[in-house]
C-alpha cells in the first residue's frame, strides 16, 4: 500500500480531473473552491473524505488495491438503488485505482442518534429498507453464503481470538466439540430461505438521512440466510437492547416479511430459533474479526466490544438447549479474558 500522503495526492489529482465534467453534466456550474476533510474510516483499509464547496457536499472513497476492490460496491449500489433503497449514487469511478466519488447521505449515523425514545421509529424505517432489498430477485450473480464461507467465518474465532488473544490451541475433545458446534450452526444457516444479505446491516452503517435510512457498507453482500440482516440490526456490535424489546422487533419483522412475500419461516418460533443460531454464528465470527483487527492491524479498540458478543451468546444459550455443548466449550476458556468487568 502506498504511503497515505502519496495516495491522498493521487486522489486529489483524480478529483481535479473529474469534478469539472461532473459539475457540467449536473448543471452545477463551475467547480468552486473546496475543502477535503476526513469523513470516516472503518475496520478495513477504506477511507472516506468529504469534499465541500459552495454549499455542496460529496463523499470520496479511497479503497486502495489490492487490499480493497470497488467493483462489488458499485454493483451492489446499483442493485439496492433498483429496490429504491437510499444508497450513495456513484458519480465518478476509477475502479483500477480504487477511487469513487459518491453522493453524500449526511453526517450522522443511526448509531449516533438512536436512543430509547426514537428507536422504534428509526428501526421501523430500517425494516422497510431491509424488506425492500430482500424482495429483489436472486439473479445478480452475487456470491452465496455457502458452507465454505460460513466455515471460514467461524474459523476466525479459534484462529484469532482463541489462539492469538487467549493463547488457546484447540485439540482432542475440545476441538471435536468446536467442530460439532460449527456443524450445527452451519446446518441451521444453510437450511434457511435465501435472500440478498447486506452482511453488516447495523446502526453504524445506516445514515440519518432523507429518506431514512441511508444505507452504507454493503459491498460484501451475498445471497444467504433470511434471518441474517435483521439479527445483525438488533444485536449490534456497538449497542445493545433489552431482550424482550429485541424479540418484539424480530416478531414485527417476521410479520411484515410474511406479508411482503419474503420467504421467512412459516412459524414465528422457528424464525426466532433460526435468528438465534444465525446470531451465534455471527457473534463468534465478529469476536474473531475484532481480535484480528487488534493483532494484525494494530487497532485494539474493537476488543472492548467483545464482551457484548459473549453476552449475546449467553442469552441464546439460556434458551437453546441444543447449544449446551457450546456453553460448556466457552466455560472452559480463560474467563478473565472472555468477559472482563
Amino acid at each position: 500500500m502506498l504511503d497515505e500522503d502519496v495516495r491522498l495526492q493521487q486522489l486529489t489529482g483524480w478529483l481535479d480531473q473529474h469534478l469539472p465534467a461532473l459539475f457540467t453534466a449536473k448543471g452545477w456550474g463551475t467547480v468552486p473552491p473546496a475543502t477535503l476533510t476526513s469523513a470516516s474510516s472503518d475496520a478495513s483499509f477504506r477511507r472516506y473524505f468529504r469534499w465541500e464547496g459552495a454549499g455542496r457536499s460529496l463523499i470520496v472513497m479511497d479503497a486502495p488495491p489490492p487490499q480493497e476492490d470497488c467493483r462489488p460496491f458499485v454493483k451492489v449500489a446499483g442493485l439496492l438503488a433498483e429496490a429504491e433503497v437510499n444508497v450513495p449514487q456513484v458519480l465518478a469511478a476509477d475502479l483500477e485505482r480504487g477511487f469513487l466519488l459518491l453522493s453524500d447521505l449526511g453526517r450522522q449515523t443511526y448509531l449516533e442518534v438512536i436512543n430509547p425514545d426514537n428507536a422504534d421509529a428509526l428501526f421501523a424505517d430500517a425494516l422497510q429498507a431491509l424488506l425492500a432489498f430482500q424482495q429483489l430477485p436472486l439473479d445478480a450473480q452475487l456470491p452465496s453464503y455457502d458452507e465454505a464461507l460460513l466455515r471460514r467465518e467461524l474459523q476466525l474465532f479459534p484462529d484469532w481470538y482463541l489462539r492469538r488473544q487467549l493463547g488457546v490451541e484447540l485439540s482432542g475433545e475440545q476441538l471435536a466439540a468446536w467442530q460439532r458446534v460449527c456443524e450445527l450452526l452451519i446446518d441451521s444457516a444453510l437450511a434457511q430461505p435465501q435472500v440478498l444479505v447486506h452482511r453488516d446491516y447495523m446502526p453504524r452503517n445506516l445514515m440519518d438521512s432523507e429518506p431514512k435510512p441511508g444505507v452504507l457498507d454493503f459491498q460484501d453482500a451475498v445471497y444467504g440466510p433470511v434471518t441474517y440482516d435483521v439479527t445483525c440490526l438488533f444485536k449490534d456490535a456497538f449497542l445493545s437492547w433489552p431482550e424482550a424489546q429485541v424479540r418484539g422487533w424480530l416478531a414485527r419483522y417476521w410479520q411484515l416479511a410474511g406479508e411482503a412475500g419474503i420467504p421467512v419461516q412459516p412459524e414465528l418460533e422457528d424464525f426466532l430459533r433460526a435468528s438465534d443460531l444465525m446470531g451465534v454464528q455471527r457473534h463468534l465470527k465478529v469476536i474473531g474479526i475484532f481480535a484480528r483487527i487488534c493483532h494484525r492491524d494494530g487497532k485494539p479498540k474493537y476488543l472492548g466490544d467483545v464482551p457484548r458478543f459473549f453476552r449475546y451468546i449467553d442469552a441464546v444459550l439460556a434458551r437453546r438447549p441444543e447449544l449446551a455443548e457450546l456453553g460448556e466449550f466457552l466455560a472452559r476458556l480463560p474467563q478473565a479474558e472472555v468477559a472482563p468487568a
